[in-house]
């Protein structure tokens, strides 16, 4: 047996697999809010209560007191990604630059990650106005280089960025020392920091903004399954919902829809997390800040120091499941906890003997193109916005925001943004798109093996042959 599929490191006894995220066990679950009573009628009915939805129900409502507004949600508010998430609020931009550029130039997408950045400081503001404490900390944002080739990458990113608007100090390069300075990491060269990112503990944010919308005057009706959403209407397991909009914003569970099964891939991502770190391993770490940490591996992490003192970190394992299937309520595979488990001690050795606590994993929606788009159809009254990546806890603030101005036919600076009306051919057929999703991580995991034995400064060529097969 590999030792990727051996079981690592010391577990807690209360070790979970699953069971949502680890986010809603320090929390507490929400109190269930009723199901949907029967048909009824509404100004606007919004197809899934994450981030994205409730963020264009809190634009809409402030914006428009008296719109009728319904969320409809099969489970609970915020029991997908939004709740399952690294707790990145960043800037990063989901999808391709030159895919935007395509059809707003350079300035459109200079533009956009304005607004990103923008969007970071909106979210913390809302929270602070609406008394919504989420362990938000804006220490920033680093990324380190283990090996020579991620060191390559850093620097190119850097020259990158500058290409599209940034300016020197919106991305730092930190030399080794400076990085140990702010967290120790095995095998670190260097790192880049950015000061456009914040903390979260995203179970506390998603929940605590369901309750700011419902004080604005919107109603949640949770345990309440859509199965199909047609021009007008909103189709469940207990009524339907007669809207004259219609807003689909399900993200990586889109594929639950009939006849979108296709549209947007839904590709998980999982997440370990540590007990609370002795003051002994977290005095070696180093890391006192609420720094978040992301790595220049193509197979790549994400993790963050909680308030509390754990370590959570996340990253790909079994990137996607035949035929678009969903995870049973966050439960991940065994080699998947095995290999985050690995990575965490490989980047931080001091933390070997600190109990993993919990294990979850969730989905996130990807286009064809990996590009995120914001639509509405005047015409028909429905719209929709995902797409984002893995890149979503700030976008999804940014799209519903926009969501909201484009229905009420506001003509504003989000509107004109280029992630409005992107229009994305479909995935490939089962297995041709199972295949494809599993070759690439497949070709991703030896490009980063051989980028370690190596120690080249170059990318490696099978790194490159899968992002030019994807697309990405």
């Amino acid at each position: 047996m590999s030792p990727a599929h051996q079981q690592t490191g010391v577990r807690s006894p209360g070790f979970i697999n699953g069971g949502v995220s680890f986010w809603y066990r320090a929390i507490g679950w929400p109190e269930p809010r009723p199901a949907l009573p029967g048909d009824l009628d509404a100004d606007v009915c919004i197809v899934g209560a994450g981030l994205t939805g409730l963020w264009a129900a809190h634009y809409l409502s402030q914006a428009q007191p008296d719109l009728r507004i319904v969320v409809l949600e099969r489970e609970f508010a915020g029991f997908g990604a939004s709740g399952r998430n690294g707790g990145w609020l960043s800037a990063e931009l989901a999808g391709s630059r030159d895919a935007y550029a395509a059809t707003h130039g350079q300035q459109g997408v200079v533009d956009l990650m304005r607004a990103m950045r923008g969007a970071v400081d909106e979210v913390i503001a809302v929270a602070a106005a609406n008394g919504i404490d989420a362990d938000i900390a804006k220490d920033g944002l680093l990324h380190v280089a283990r090996n020579r080739a991620q060191m390559t990458r850093l620097r190119e990113s850097v020259e990158y960025e500058r290409r599209w608007g940034a300016g020197p100090e919106d991305f730092v390069v930190l030399s080794r020392d400076e990085m140990d300075a702010r967290i120790r990491v095995r095998n670190s060269l260097g790192g880049l920091f950015s000061p456009h990112c914040a903390r979260v503990q995203p179970a506390k944010l998603v929940t605590g903004l369901a309750r700011a919308v419902e004080a604005g005057g919107v109603t949640i009706y949770e345990q309440t399954t859509v199965t199909d959403i047609r021009q007008g209407r909103a189709v469940t397991d207990r009524g339907s919902v007669r809207a004259p909009v219609i807003l689909r914003c399900l993200e990586g569970f889109t594929a639950t829809i009939p006849g979108q099964r296709r549209n947007w891939l839904p590709m998980n991502s999982s997440m370990i997390v540590t007990q609370p770190l002795p003051k002994a391993a977290l005095e070696k770490i180093g890391w006192e800040g609420a720094e978040l940490l992301g790595d220049y591996a193509h197979g790549y992490m994400y993790a963050q120091r909680t308030a509390d003192n754990r370590i959570a970190l996340g990253g790909r394992g079994i990137p996607y499941r035949y035929g678009s299937a969903i995870d049973d309520r966050g439960a991940t595979q065994e080699w998947t906890v095995n290999a985050l488990t690995a990575l965490m001690h490989d980047m931080f050795p001091d933390s070997r003997d600190v109990p993993i606590d919990h294990a979850w994993c969730g989905v996130l929606g990807v286009p064809r193109d990996w590009t995120a788009t914001v639509d509405f159809d005047r015409s028909t009254g429905m719209g929709t916005a995902g797409g984002y990546v893995g890149s979503g806890l700030t976008t999804t603030n940014l799209a519903g925001h926009t969501l909201a101005d484009l229905v009420l036919g506001r003509d504003t600076a989000l509107t004109r943004l280029p992630w409005v009306g992107r229009r994305v051919r479909q995935w490939e057929p089962e297995p041709l798109r199972w295949l494809g999703v599993q070759g690439m991580y497949a070709l991703y995991r030896t490009a980063d093996r051989m980028e370690n034995e190596k120690n080249t400064p170059r990318t490696s060529p099978l790194a490159r042959l899968a992002n030019a097969i994807t697309g990405r």
